[in-house]
């Protein structure tokens, strides 16, 4: 399991060229008319000029992921050449609505629902929790409860065959793996969410998986259990986001890693023995506390991403979630999104539907190359979470870098924020993984007393494009303006304003009591403060905080 040849690191982006393939024979157009009428765009943008070449837009337009992986924006058959590793998720059908829960409330309401599983969280009492619970048609997963003490409590009841003991594989033993193949159930789990949870890129959450698969088949088979045996007791779960194409690419390239794994420890190349059963579920990072309903949308995207990248199992988290103890109407709203993606949108109903895009198929086979590079060094390491620690520390910095310039903007607290919400209220605790948007949130949580003065020059057609953008901003950090004179004033209008005006307004708001005067675009002599688009917000925002003070 220690060889890693075969896999190379992800070769550069390169433009395609040629004809784009298109599906009606009839179609003359090539990738240079696409280059064309793409940089027409970015000109008028003015994010190129006229005299830059059309073959630009291919850098302009190319994203990078966290992990440093080119992201094409445009899929062409080109992409496919070089690729060098392939297979397809293995889930046909429905995939299973595996809710999370922990009463037993949840557990009924959510199975008369519809939900076709449950995932166990927290340490309540089997008997109670379960008490209603067909344990032959609905699969339980344990996520914290003593395996021996479910094993107890099943004594003599048929158990479904994708019930999971739940015990992290890092703990696995050969006598649990017994107790699981007496009974015909799984016993292990390779949690890689929680490595998600902990800031990881994409790249990195692979990477460790597969190196917690391989400690796990490592240590079983030394025991003496199977390689197959021990493949088949095992499920892997992973986060999926609302960055759909990178979310199913990701969940493809573990099925393939896996496979690869298998195949070096000894499964037969082909068998389903030890096929790999992928539960995915929707990130609590990306949540927002802060205009949660915006939370049904990404809990969407995420679950289509996981459903459309084969997962065999989906959890949707509530929307609610950031909030406390998710109510009814969250947890409905939660099984529900598959049960619209599954049976009015047929998502389930094409297997592998990414497959042979171009675009995703080499984004997926620059993750699991990539990951694989990863993997190789983790594969000796006694702890490779541990091992990840400092890599994942600077993918933390990087994302809130972008988060914090809003590169990565996140709808309703980053972007298009309302100050005068009111948020749902909910019992409990919220969910305690530090979200994403933890900084932005913070500012939300104590706003400042005093608003800013927005001071705004010309007509409404003139100032409305930047006072609109210097009002969504303040209000990203909890703070709220207004057209009083006050101690912080904000000027709106153009930059032919600004020249003939802005001097003389700046000194007018001054003598009305302004201590500081922050100017919406470029730095001007006039003004202490500038605001504009790349503008580190979260160090603007703290600044402009600190003068209302």
């Amino acid at each position: 399991m220690t060889d890693h040849a075969g896999l190379e690191e992800p070769a550069e982006l390169e433009p395609a060229q040629g004809s784009l393939d298109l599906a009606s024979p009839g179609d003359t157009w090539t990738s240079a008319d696409w280059e064309s009428q793409a940089a027409a765009v970015l000109r008028k943008a003015r994010r190129m000029t006229d005299e830059d070449p059309d073959d630009l837009v291919w850098k302009k337009l190319t994203r990078t992921t966290l992990d440093g992986i080119a992201v094409t924006p445009l899929g062409t058959a080109a992409l496919l050449d070089g690729l060098e590793t392939s297979g397809r998720p293995t889930r046909s059908g429905d995939w299973d609505i595996r809710a999370q829960v922990t009463t037993n409330e949840e557990a009924l309401t959510d199975l008369d629902g519809g939900v076709t599983s449950l995932w166990l969280r927290g340490d309540a009492d089997l008997a109670g929790l379960l008490e209603g619970v067909l344990l032959d048609l609905a699969p339980v997963v344990l996520d914290g409860q003593d395996p021996a003490a479910f094993l107890a409590y099943a004594e003599g009841r048929e158990l479904h065959p994708e019930t999971n003991l739940g015990v992290p594989a890092a703990a696995a033993t050969a006598d649990l793996a017994q107790q699981a193949k007496e009974r015909g159930v799984r016993a292990f789990v390779v949690d890689a969410s929680a490595i998600h949870d902990q800031g990881s890129s994409d790249v990195q959450e692979l990477a460790w998986s597969m190196a917690a698969g391989a400690a796990y088949l490592r240590t079983l088979t030394q025991a003496g259990v199977s390689v197959d045996d021990a493949a088949a007791l095992v499920e892997f779960r992973y986060a999926a986001t609302d960055e759909q194409f990178a979310t199913i690419a990701k969940l493809r390239a573990a099925r393939r890693l896996w496979t690869r794994v298998l195949e070096l420890s000894g499964v037969a190349t082909g068998s389903t023995t030890g096929a790999m059963k992928l539960h995915a579920v929707t990130s609590r990072p990306m949540m927002t506390k802060y205009d949660p309903w915006v939370n049904m949308l990404r809990t969407t995207v995420a679950a289509f991403a996981a459903g459309v990248g084969g997962a065999d199992s989906v959890t949707v988290l509530p929307f609610d979630s950031p909030l406390g103890r998710p109510d009814g109407f969250g947890r409905r709203i939660a099984r529900n999104t598959s049960h619209l993606l599954i049976d009015e949108a047929h998502v389930a109903h094409v297997a592998d539907p990414a497959g042979g895009s171009y675009a995703v198929e080499k984004l997926t086979d620059d993750l699991a190359r990539a990951a694989w590079v990863t993997f190789g060094r983790l594969d000796d390491a006694p702890d490779p979470g541990a091992a990840l620690a400092a890599e994942i520390a600077e993918t933390v910095a990087k994302r809130e870098a972008e988060i914090a310039t809003r590169k990565r903007p996140i709808t309703g607290l980053t972007e298009f924020p309302n100050l005068g919400e009111t948020l749902p209220d909910r019992e409990g605790e919220p969910d305690p993984v530090r979200r994403y948007g933890a900084s932005f949130e913070a500012l939300r949580d104590t706003p400042p007393a005093t608003p800013v003065h927005l001071a705004t020059i010309g007509t409404v057609a003139q100032h409305t494009a930047r006072a609109t953008f210097a009002t969504n901003l303040l209000a990203a950090g909890g703070i709220a303006v207004t057209t009083e004179p006050g101690r912080v004033a904000c000027v709106a209008g153009t930059d032919a304003a600004y020249d003939e005006q802005g001097a003389e307004v700046a000194a007018e708001l001054r003598a009305n009591g302004a201590e500081w005067v922050i100017v919406a675009g470029k730095p001007r002599d006039w003004a202490d403060d500038s605001c504009a688009m790349g503008v580190d917000a979260l160090d603007f925002l703290t600044r402009t905080r600190e003068k209302l003070a």
